[in-house]
C-alpha cells in the first residue's frame, strides 16, 4: 500500500472518530443508569391539598404501573416541599439537576416559583411537566421548548364561567385576588373575557397568600355592588374566601365565581357552602369506568384520599413521560421531549390527547354543576357534568399565542 492510500485511510479513522465523537449517540441511554423524577410542590402548606403527598402517592402509582423500571433501568422518585417560596424552589431544582441526577421535574408550584424552574429546566434541557401550575403564560409568552401544562390554566377555566355566566345577564364583576404572579394573571385572563363579551369590571383588591382574615377584601367587594365576585385564588385562600362570604352575607345578593376550584376543596368546604356553584374542570373521577377504577386505586394508595383534578394530571404527566423515554431509549430532555409532543396521549384520564408545540395538553374540559347535599347519593359524588368543552374551544388558539414554538410551525 503507497504512503498516499495510507495517509487517506488514516484520515478517515480520524474523521470517523470525530463523527462519532459528535453524534447524538453519545446522548442515549439512561443517564446514571436510573431514571429520577422530582416530584415539587407545597407538602405542608396552604395549596398541599391541590397536589402535596397526594401528588406523591399518583406518581408512585405511575412508576408501580411500569413495574419501577423502564428498559432495565430503575425508576426513582425524589420529592421536596417548595413552601411557596421561589428561593427554595430554585435551590431544590438546581441541586436536584446538579448533584442529583434529576432528568425530570413535575411541578405543582406557584406560579412564580414555576416560572424561575422553568428557566433552569430550558437551560439544562431537562422536561418540566406542570401538573397543576395554571398560569397562562407557561404556554403563551413565557413558552419554553422543555415546558408541557397538564391540567388547566387560567386562560381556559375562566373562559366558559364568564360566557356562560354573561349570557345570564351577570355582567358586573369584581375581583378577589390572591397576591402573587397566578392570580394577577388569572385576573387579567378573565378581565379580557369579560370586557370582550360586553361586561364590565368595577373593581378589585389583592389579598396575601395563606390568609386567614379576609373580612376586609370581602367588605370592599361587597360595596362595590357588582352582581359576581370573582375568587382568583385556591388553596385554604378560596376555602376562607367561601366561608367569610356566606357569614358575611354576600351570596345573598351577590354570586361568587370560583375561576379554579378542584374537587378536593370542594370536598373541604362541603356541598352545604358550595351546592349549585357551576365551574369548569379539566377531570372529574366519575364520569367512566376507567377513572372511576383508578380513582379507586389512588384512593387505597393515598389513605382515602379523593381524586382530584392536578393529581390525576401528575399520574398521566409521570407515565406519558416515562412511555417516551422507554421509545426513545434515553432520558436526554430533548428526544424525550420530540417523542412526548409526537406520541398522543392514552391513559385512563385521556384517550388520544395530543401535546401542542407550545406544550399544551390538548385536552377537553367539562362544565360542571355542583350538587346539593340532597343529591349527592355515595362518597365523593359532587358534580354533575352538564357538557363538554372541545379542546379547540378550549384553550388559546394559535392565532392569538405570543409563544414562537408555535408561530415557527
Amino acid at each position: 500500500m503507497n504512503k498516499l492510500a495510507i495517509r487517506s485511510r488514516g484520515m478517515i479513522v480520524i474523521l470517523g472518530a470525530a463523527l462519532l465523537i459528535a453524534s447524538p449517540l453519545s446522548a442515549q441511554g439512561i443517564s446514571g443508569d436510573v431514571v429520577k423524577i422530582g416530584i415539587m410542590n407545597d407538602q405542608t402548606g396552604p395549596y398541599s391539598d391541590n397536589c402535596g403527598p397526594g401528588a406523591v402517592a399518583a406518581a408512585r402509582l405511575a412508576v408501580g404501573d411500569f413495574g419501577g423500571a423502564l428498559n432495565g433501568k430503575k425508576i426513582e422518585l425524589v420529592t421536596a416541599d417548595d413552601q411557596n417560596k421561589p428561593d427554595i424552589g430554585v435551590a431544590i431544582a438546581l441541586r436536584w439537576l446538579d448533584n442529583e441526577g434529576v432528568d425530570a421535574i413535575v411541578g405543582c408550584s406557584a406560579s412564580s416559583i414555576a416560572l424561575a424552574v422553568q428557566d433552569i429546566m430550558r437551560n439544562r434541557k431537562k422536561p418540566y411537566l406542570l401538573a397543576g401550575t395554571a398560569g397562562s403564560f407557561f404556554t403563551n409568552d413565557k413558552c419554553s421548548p422543555m415546558t408541557t401544562q397538564w391540567m388547566v390554566d387560567t386562560y381556559a377555566q375562566p373562559k366558559a364561567t364568564v360566557k356562560a355566566l354573561l349570557a345570564q345577564g351577570v355582567d358586573s364583576w369584581f375581583f378577589l385576588t390572591v397576591d402573587y404572579a397566578f392570580g394577577k394573571v388569572w385576573q387579567a385572563d378573565t378581565t379580557n373575557f369579560i370586557k370582550a363579551g360586553g361586561g364590565t369590571v368595577m373593581g378589585s383588591v389583592l389579598h396575601p397568600l395563606n390568609s386567614s382574615d379576609l373580612s376586609s377584601f370581602l367588605l370592599t367587594a361587597q360595596a362595590s355592588g357588582a352582581k359576581a365576585i370573582a375568587l382568583a385564588n385556591s388553596g385554604a385562600d378560596f376555602a376562607n374566601s367561601i366561608k367569610q362570604a356566606r357569614e358575611f352575607g354576600l351570596t345573598q345578593k351577590q354570586l361568587l365565581v370560583p375561576l379554579g376550584l378542584m374537587i378536593s376543596q370542594t370536598h373541604g368546604i362541603g356541598l352545604q357552602d358550595l351546592q349549585n356553584v357551576r365551574l369548569t374542570t379539566p377531570f372529574y373521577w366519575d364520569m367512566t369506568a376507567d377513572t372511576r377504577a383508578f380513582a379507586k386505586r389512588f384512593s387505597e394508595a393515598a389513605n382515602g384520599q379523593i381524586l382530584n383534578e392536578a393529581k390525576a394530571a401528575t399520574y398521566s404527566a409521570v407515565t406519558h413521560y416515562l412511555k417516551a423515554v422507554a421509545a426513545a431509549d434515553t432520558d436526554e430532555g430533548d428526544a424525550v421531549m420530540r417523542r412526548m409532543k409526537s406520541t398522543p396521549i392514552d391513559d385512563f384520564a385521556m384517550k388520544n390527547v395530543s401535546i401542542r408545540a407550545d406544550g399544551q395538553v390538548m385536552r377537553p374540559l367539562y362544565v360542571a354543576r355542583i350538587k346539593a347535599a340532597a343529591e349527592s347519593k355515595y362518597t365523593f359524588d359532587y358534580y354533575e357534568i352538564a357538557g363538554t368543552i372541545a379542546a379547540e374551544d378550549a384553550w388559546r388558539p394559535a392565532s392569538e399565542s405570543a409563544c414562537d414554538l408555535l408561530k415557527s410551525q
